[in-house]
């Protein structure tokens, strides 16, 4: 059984302007749809991986996960017992006000945990004198430090990770990475973990989910992704990676820009920007067939 799994979930935002301006210029409403029909599970001890291009809606994911947006239409189920985030701004996040061990302490007071304010310091690698200074008193990565001590002050089976390396510097990431990794091992949890750094990504997921305008268009295990991309949009993501080893192998760069979510396009909102795109892809919305999502794979022309 899985930890968690999401079925058909969807996610629309009112962003209508008021109703007096509406009434005066015989306006419609206007619906942004974030997240459309996305399905996936996440199962005990591994890592899924959501990325793609800013605004593609892997964040506010997260958020109906945890429960801070509501769906509105599909279902999330969570067989554990307490999931925490982990949140991109490791500064914006922490109150500058409350000292470390206040935090800290919170999740623990709250939910009555068994944990203790100096344990949760340490296992992230700071010291119990640390929870008396101010989070302006850190570094960035020290912050992030405290924001993962906070998260797991509340005992949690799955955490959600939203960016949590992106405002990081290269070395500092690799700390951070590393000190999930071993987390994960020995506290045995499960991680959701969003990103648009494919880089960061190969090092830490399990499996990977590719989004693009709201939807997943593929699905597949890691190693499987980065050798064998299927999606044309996966495939030019990976081509957007610096080439360190130099192989000398041609790369396309990530053509166009994402469609006003507004306006979105007619069939595949992938269609303006794909060199594969045909008439079915422009009236036709492709579905998830064997975890990718695009009529020229399913019709085997690429």
């Amino acid at each position: 059984m899985p930890l968690l799994k999401l079925d058909g979930v969807s996610r629309d935002f009112d962003v209508s302007r008021p109703w007096l301006n509406r009434v005066i210029e015989r306006e419609p409403r206007r619906i942004l749809r974030a997240v459309d029909r996305v399905s996936f599970e996440i199962h005990k001890g591994e890592t899924l991986a959501l990325v793609g291009e800013s605004g593609c809606g892997k964040s506010t994911v997260a958020r109906l996960i945890v429960g801070l947006y509501r769906p509105t239409e599909g279902r999330i189920a969570y067989e554990g017992r307490r999931m925490q985030m982990i949140f991109q701004d490791p500064y914006a996040s922490l109150n500058p006000r409350w000292r470390v061990k206040d935090i800290v302490a919170e999740p623990i007071r709250f939910l009555k945990t068994s944990q203790t304010v100096p344990e949760a310091l340490l296992q992230v690698g700071l010291a119990p004198d640390d929870g008396e200074k101010y989070p302006h008193e850190f570094s960035g990565g020290q912050r992030q430090r405290i924001s993962i001590a906070r998260a797991l002050a509340g005992e949690p089976d799955f955490l959600v990770c939203d960016e949590p390396t992106s405002a990081l510097d290269v070395s500092v990431q690799a700390q951070i990475l590393n000190l999930m990794s071993d987390l994960q091992k020995r506290l045995g949890l499960t991680y959701l973990f969003i990103s648009h750094n494919l880089a960061v990504v190969s090092q830490v997921a399990d499996r990977v989910g590719v989004m693009y305008f709201g939807r997943i268009v593929e699905l597949a295990p890691a190693r499987q992704l980065f050798s064998r991309p299927r999606h044309p949009y996966t495939r030019m993501l990976l081509d957007a990676v610096p080439d360190l080893a130099m192989s000398g192998k041609p790369r396309v760069p990530v053509a166009g820009e994402v469609p006003n979510p507004l306006a979105p396009p007619s069939g595949c909102a992938f269609n303006p920007r794909c060199p594969y795109a045909n008439e079915r892809c422009r009236a036709e919305v492709p579905a998830l067939l064997d975890n990718v999502a695009c009529h020229a794979v399913h019709e085997g022309r690429i």
